[in-house]
């Protein structure tokens, strides 16, 4: 019996470690701030043919309403009650997204913010994303309903001060955050209550927030609970899809492997460090990359979710300071985004983001808490999209660039191939097959690069997807002509807009 038990607790972990996105499809975009409608339509006329595999949503539960600073983007993190309307959509239009995109192939993983309700300071009234009364200062949420009873009070009442002290980060606030008692098991009910809500509504997974600050003994509770996938759109017993959000760049006492028997983990140090890599900062050079992924530290690749930013870190919060990649910075940030796709190691996922009003002090943007473009009264703006396939309105969509589009597909291309035929010039110049099935080089040097490399690919001419796209037997962008030995000609100017050249199986002319 006791092997029982572990072989079924071990199946769960592993299935929770599985995207569930369907075959061939291996990225998740994270549409930061859309709106369900708008999402709903993005699934079906864009990311389903171009092979994406899965959309991140923002917390879908009601929320504190916050007029000062004028509904920043951090309110959807305050939850007051788990009711599905927030300024997304309602719960109609959540569900309808969910069932459209499912139905072209796209699975949906909601950003579950568990750990806390709203800031201690939140007031008390019906200024909430669906109306319903709470009252922080009292500690109740009657929409929950959660009273005084159901948070961490009796052990910490102030924020975390010390991030040495284990029992202060999973015990005590996070800036004010009200902290749930998530060893009770009416808390845990009414978690699981609402995430099975969701799986029943045919969501895939979810991207849990902040479980640094929740006890991994907890979590395991919680996630136990939860019911299979919907069997309209996934297999018979199919667990959801779990990720969570643990930052450790080393140091602190919470580690992220305590979290690995759960589900995936958010692993911060790709997203700093490969910004340190691409910006050429303290010495660092794109030849280091051979040993990219377990080899600088990193965790296992099966447990891994990375990205080149997400929405906390491309505000300055979270973790990689400076060093991390935005869309501000789009040359480099397209290099970036080239390399984590080309490469094998862990889950990926594209930051979708919006432009907001910088105002930068001594460094920091004190604007770092502007909300998404929004009407006069608040409400988030639709997504409009160019004649040019670009967005308006300040939406960025960074996953609608050519660049990151093609090597979304080019990891399609390339699943379950390794990474092979690895070249560099010692310096800042690299590149590497995977397999048969494709081949990248990159210049970020300041030289030109011009090398004959083996690129492991067929015989034939390539369409280069990072200057163009295959149409037909046509192709916008440069050519490359691969010989019987496998072996072609680069040249790649350090002054290009984009100083890199992806070729793969489904680019042959």
């Amino acid at each position: 019996m006791k092997l029982l038990i572990v072989a079924v607790f071990i199946g769960l972990c592993l299935a929770q470690h599985n995207p569930n996105t369907k075959p061939n499809r291996t990225s998740i975009v994270h549409l930061f701030e859309w709106r369900w409608a708008d999402i709903a339509e993005e699934c079906e006329r864009y990311l389903a043919p171009n092979g994406y595999g899965g959309v991140q949503i923002s917390p879908p539960s009601e929320s504190i309403v916050v007029t000062n600073p004028w509904h920043p983007w951090w309110q959807r993190y305050q939850p007051i009650s788990y009711n599905l309307c927030s300024r997304s959509g309602t719960e109609e239009e959540l569900k309808d997204m969910i069932t459209r995109c499912n139905k072209v192939g796209l699975s949906i993983y909601v950003d579950a913010v568990i750990n806390h309700m709203c800031g201690a300071s939140g007031g008390e009234g019906n200024h909430s994303s669906c109306g319903s009364y709470f009252n922080a200062n009292k500690e109740d949420f009657p929409s929950v309903p959660y009273s005084s009873w159901d948070f961490n009070d009796n052990k910490c009442r102030t924020d975390i001060e010390n991030y040495s002290d284990v029992f202060q980060v999973r015990d005590c606030r996070l800036v004010s955050l009200l902290d749930l008692a998530l060893e009770k098991d009416y808390v845990r009910g009414k978690v699981a209550e609402y995430m099975n809500k969701l799986i029943d509504m045919g969501v895939a997974g979810f991207r849990v927030d902040a479980c640094k600050h929740m006890w991994p003994g907890d979590l395991h509770n919680v996630y136990g609970r939860l019911k299979s996938l919907n069997t309209t759109w996934f297999l018979p017993g199919t667990k959801p899809f779990i990720y969570q959000e643990v930052i450790d760049l080393g140091g602190e006492s919470v580690k992220a492997s305590e979290y690995f028997e759960l589900g995936r983990v958010t692993e911060f140090k790709h997203s700093a460090k490969l910004g340190t890599v691409i910006r050429k900062w303290d010495k660092e050079k794109l030849s280091y990359l051979k040993s990219w992924g377990e080899g600088w530290g990193f965790m296992p690749s099966q447990k891994a979710m990375v990205f080149v930013d997400n929405h906390d870190n491309q505000r300055g919060h979270g973790a990689g300071g400076a060093s991390v990649l935005t869309f501000w910075d789009s040359r480099l940030y397209k290099i970036a985004s080239g390399l984590m796709l080309a490469h094998p190691y862990g889950v990926t996922i594209v930051m979708s983001s919006y432009r907001w009003d910088r105002h930068l002090v001594n460094g920091k943007d004190q604007n770092d808490w502007m909300g998404p473009p929004s009407n006069a009264n608040g409400s988030t703006k639709a997504v409009p999209i160019n004649p040019d396939s670009t967005c308006g309105d300040k939406w960025i969509c960074e996953h609608r660039w050519r660049q990151i589009r093609n090597m979304v597909i080019f990891r399609n291309v390339v699943n379950g191939q390794p990474l092979s035929n690895w070249w560099d010039n010692g310096n800042n110049q690299i590149a590497f097959s995977r397999g048969s099935k494709g081949f990248i080089v990159i210049n970020n040097d300041d030289c030109e690069l011009n090398v004959m490399l083996d690129t492991g690919l067929p015989v034939g001419t390539y369409c280069d997807v990072i200057s163009g796209d295959k149409s037909g037997d046509r192709c916008t962008g440069k050519r490359v002509s691969v010989g019987s030995d496998g072996r072609a000609t680069f040249h790649i100017s350090h002054t290009e807009e984009d100083p890199f050249i992806a070729l793969h199986a489904d680019s042959k002319l």
